[in-house]
């Protein structure tokens, strides 16, 4: 699973650093904001909150 999320999360990145260069510069960012999101390093909005020790 780990893998898959680095996988989507690496493409939506390479997506929105191509459109940032094409112009479209919110979408750019919309992108690479949602691809650190999913990534499962760091922030991920997959991944189980722990309770606070």
């Amino acid at each position: 699973m780990g893998f898959i999320l680095w996988l989507i999360a690496v493409v939506l990145v390479i997506a929105g650093v191509v459109q940032l260069i094409q112009g479209q510069i919110l979408f750019g960012i919309i992108l690479i904001i949602v691809g650190l999101a999913v990534g499962p390093g760091g922030f991920s909005i997959f991944r189980r909150r722990s309770a606070a020790p």
